[in-house]
């Protein structure tokens, strides 16, 4: 999130310690700050002075500029007044920091207290209120339909176990869980995130043995703990993940942001069936159909044939039945029915037939064999040979687990990782640079000039038609060149004399050629593709680039040809990194408008891709049923 003045935070446990730093650290930023804490003098004194710092930004602001709220987070009905105060005066809420806390002095089960115990308030306050104010946060947010961040305080204690006061390393046990338990609600533009410092010279920090503290590197400095709070603030491809702050190894993520996600199990979960929200609960059929390539031909109707094939359970162990909702459609799949993903000669690649089609998908698990983790109705997407099916074995190692089994997700695999990982490792892309995408209204051309942009890049983008420039337009591209309205080699060499950094080529032929000759010095050339040269008379046809050697020499280019399946060990952290960046609105997904239902449609769709004709990702429903459910939700 970026931090703009004008925005609003509210903090607990604000007029003293974290709390108050991160009040003060706020204002500066000239956000509105509601100071909630017990402490009334303290609060009042808190809200005063941060109140000064914020009117530095609006001279003569008619509404208060911080205000106090008196509350005890371990009274429902307190919290409940602060943020409903908070929402009168502000009229939303962009940042929530859940920051009270308190420890205790003597150990649970020697507390022989009455009533209201010591121990038992420490989790009211440490856990139950976190809970309390976390959901009042995210009702807010969701009211006034803003994005939103709420960081809740963890500690060091969290993750490793407090021997002094065990029932504190509860509680911050219990935020963080919480906190990486609310990772879904990326979904709808709110980030709950912990901060976990180890111990800060603080009241509460005080009372801890020196010769701990001493063990741990010494207290950990204010500004430390204020900066690890900002970068959980701005940082929103880090959904889930707490910070843990030591002086022993500085600021980490526990866990990492991918292995958190994989830890977070999806909240489908039937046994014996799949289930999705809104479609009803089906048994397992004895067969389904699937497309097959029955002959080699790069015509991919000629090529296929719709298959009737038997279901085997029990599924094997290691492996798991998928539930194949939509698929996505490829350039490549005429080079995949034609056998030119096989090694070894006709003869030899004819022995294989009939092989499966079909390169990705997503769906839902339907069953699995022993020793596998994934639970059944959970979404998954698939990037193996057979995706062109109603239900599908694969090992489950090769699974990806997904949020939603949408269309939008078809589109961030093979298109979607091509661009973010060929931009990333064979473009080696900074910021700053010029960036030329070929077929850019393309399933993967719309990902690469987003990225592009998101990277600080200026782009400029080849495309055929009005309606794929103004989807390119809207996309932020710098430079959109419609080449049947404009000469695209006539544009580079006027426009970029100096030549284009990166380019992301896909077309082949002519456009290579082209591309070549307008590659600045050290320029890198990254080829994902050949589509025009796909669909010859006689299939494809390799060509020979004369001089090819002396043209990249002559000023240090690079040429980098990209094979999405040799990066598979990126997959995941891609795709997470995809969805989160189109959850938060920084990305968008350009899906075909075209409807293609059922596996008797994925011919036409192939054939509908080739024709030049697509807008965006094309993708095929292979289940009609389940589609037409899922657009009445």
């Amino acid at each position: 999130m970026e931090l703009k003045p004008g925005m609003s935070a509210l903090v607990t446990g604000g007029a003293s310690g974290i709390g108050k730093a991160l009040c003060f650290a706020l204002a500066k930023e000239g956000i509105h700050v509601t100071v909630v804490d017990y402490s009334e003098e303290e609060g009042q004194e808190v809200a005063f002075l941060i109140g000064k710092e914020i009117e530095k930004f609006y001279p003569g602001l008619k509404f208060p500029s911080s205000i106090f709220v008196k509350c005890d987070v371990s009274n429902a009905g307190d919290i409940a007044a602060a943020f409903k105060r908070h929402l009168e005066t502000y009229r939303g809420l962009d940042i929530c920091i859940n920051n009270a806390g308190i420890g205790t002095s003597v150990l649970f089960h020697k507390d022989e207290s009455d009533g209201h115990s010591t121990w038992r308030r420490t989790v009211d306050v440490n856990l139950i209120a976190v809970i309390d104010c976390t959901r009042h946060a995210i009702k807010a947010m969701r009211s006034t339909k803003k994005h939103g961040v709420i960081i809740n305080l963890g500690s060091g204690s969290s993750f490793s176990p407090l021997y002094t006061d065990p029932v504190y390393s509860a509680t911050k046990g219990g935020v963080v869980m919480l906190t990486r338990s609310l990772y879904p609600l990326i979904r709808e533009g709110i980030r709950v995130n912990a901060l976990c410092p180890e111990f800060v010279r603080t009241k509460l920090g005080s009372i801890v043995s020196p010769r701990l503290i001493e063990s741990l590197g010494g207290f950990i400095n204010m500004e430390t703990v204020v900066d690890g709070a900002f970068k959980l603030i701005k940082d929103e491809s880090k959904a889930g993940a707490c910070l843990f702050i030591s002086n022993r190894k500085g600021m980490e993520y526990i866990p990492a942001t991918i292995e958190g996600k994989r830890d977070i199990l999806p909240s489908y979960n039937v046994k014996g069936s799949f289930i999705h929200p809104g479609v009803s609960n089906l048994n397992l059929p004895h067969s389904y159909e699937k497309i097959v390539v029955h002959s080699l031909d790069h015509n991919f109707r000629a090529a296929t044939k719709i298959v009737p094939s038997q279901l085997s359970l029990p599924i094997k162990p290691g492996y798991a039945l998928v539930k194949v909702l939509y698929a996505g459609v490829n350039a490549s799949d005429v080079n995949f029915s034609s056998g030119r993903y096989f090694s070894g000669g006709k003869a030899d690649i004819t022995q294989r037939l009939p092989f499966d089609a079909g390169f990705e998908a997503v769906g839902l698990i339907a069953a699995v064999g022993e020793s596998v983790h994934l639970k059944v109705g959970a979404p998954v997407a698939l990037m193996t040979f057979g995706s062109y099916a109603e239900f599908t074995v694969v090992p489950a190692k090769h699974l990806l687990p997904v949020p939603r089994p949408d269309p939008e997700v078809v589109a961030m695999l093979t298109s979607g990782l091509t661009a973010s990982i060929a931009l990333e490792r064979a473009g080696q892309m900074e910021s700053g640079q010029v960036v030329l995408v070929t077929a850019a209204a393309g399933g993967t051309g719309q990902f690469a000039v987003q990225l592009a942009r998101l990277a600080g890049n200026k782009v400029v983008a080849t495309c055929g038609g009005e309606s794929k420039a103004s989807l390119l337009k809207s996309l932020g591209v710098d430079r959109v060149i419609d080449y049947r309205k404009e000469n695209i080699k006539a544009v580079l060499k006027k426009e970029f004399p100096k030549g284009v950094d990166i380019i992301y080529e896909s077309v082949g032929g002519e456009m290579f050629d082209l591309c070549l000759n307008a590659l600045a010095v050290y320029g890198r050339l990254i080829v994902i593709g050949m589509i025009s040269q796909y669909q010859g008379e006689h299939g494809w046809e390799p060509r020979n680039y004369t001089g090819l050697c002396e043209k990249i020499l002559a000023k240090s280019q690079t040429v980098a040809g990209f094979f999405l399946v040799q990066y598979a060990h990126l997959w995941q952290q891609h795709l997470n990194k995809l969805f989160d960046l189109f959850s938060t609105g920084k990305l968008k997904v350009s899906v075909d408008s075209k409807k293609f239902l059922g596996l008797k449609s994925v011919a036409d769709a192939v054939e509908y891709l080739h024709s030049g004709q697509s807008l965006g990702k094309v993708v095929v429903c292979i289940d009609p049923a389940f589609c037409h459910q899922s657009s009445k939700l």
